[in-house]
């Protein structure tokens, strides 16, 4: 395969999982107050959730086609330069047949800590398995200096000052969901190729039933809207919406996104979850 056509197909997939991220998992700032508030609530509070092993699987589709599967995990607790941290991943891989993709497997990790009761985001790094580079780009955070460092293939490629909340990768997938179902807007900062965008997101209480392939019955769901204010090669800005369950869990089950092949329909197709050993 060309070079031109690996970029091709890289930029499809990217497109979808980056958008899947920001929609479903954006995790607003908050007050001290307003999360203590969350946590006497109905819903489990963050800490409470990463008890669980949990796996999510997600089709991604643009009108009849089937462009590939998301699957999103927590990998368990772990330590980053000393620091007590959780590790989360989330693989795309394309789907067989589709034309300018070929073969398209990319893992996106993410490293964070919780800081009374923040999150912070410590590492992110994507490897490209297909492509057979690993730490193909990587963004380390440095609070106490308040700078991103960018890395691509091991090599200092930028710094960038840091604002937050803040993330690059998928850290912010289990956060929104002790935010969902109020009535608020947020920010949150992303740091991409090599550069800082912002997404806004609007937060409703406004409750619609959905059908999903991972659950035999429908379920409530809370809807959220926002506005990607990113430039990159994906082709993602602009408007987006998603939907939120209202369960005691609060499971991320759908996302509608514009990138630069038309609207991308992303929908959760599987869920498994037991208490972590």
């Amino acid at each position: 395969m060309s070079a031109n056509c690996s970029s091709i197909r890289s930029s499809v997939m990217s497109a979808v999982l980056i958008p899947l991220i920001l929609l479903l998992t954006a995790f607003p700032a908050r007050s001290q107050e307003g999360l203590k508030l969350r946590q006497a609530s109905q819903y489990l509070t963050l800490p409470q959730l990463l008890q669980w092993d949990e796996v999510f699987i997600y089709q991604v589709k643009y009108s009849f086609f089937k462009l590939g599967e998301i699957r999103v995990e927590v990998l368990g607790d772990t330590l980053y330069n000393g620091i007590p941290g959780w590790h989360i991943r989330g693989i795309i891989k394309s789907a067989s047949g589709i034309p300018f993709v070929g073969k398209e497997e990319n893992h996106y990790h993410s490293i964070f800590t919780i800081d009374n009761p923040y999150p912070r985001e410590l590492v992110y790094w994507k490897d490209d398995i297909a492509g057979e580079k690993m730490n193909e780009e990587r963004y380390e955070y440095d609070y106490e200096k308040k700078k991103v460092y960018a890395l691509e293939e091991g090599k200092a490629a930028d710094t960038l000052d840091l604002n937050t909340p803040a993330t690059s990768g998928p850290l912010f997938f289990y956060l929104s969901r002790i935010s969902s179902g109020e009535d608020y807007r947020s920010r949150v900062y992303m740091y991409l190729d090599r550069e800082q965008g912002k997404v806004d997101m609007q937060y409703t209480t406004q409750l619609s039933e959905r059908e999903y392939r991972a659950f035999e019955r429908p379920v409530n769901t809370y809807y959220l809207e926002g506005n990607a204010d990113i430039d990159g090669p994906f082709g993602f800005s602009g408007f987006f919406n998603a939907w939120i369950s209202n369960g005691v869990y609060r499971l991320p089950v759908e996302a509608h996104v514009k990138v630069w092949l038309g609207n991308v329909k992303i929908q959760l197709t599987d869920y498994q979850r037991q208490p972590r050993k």
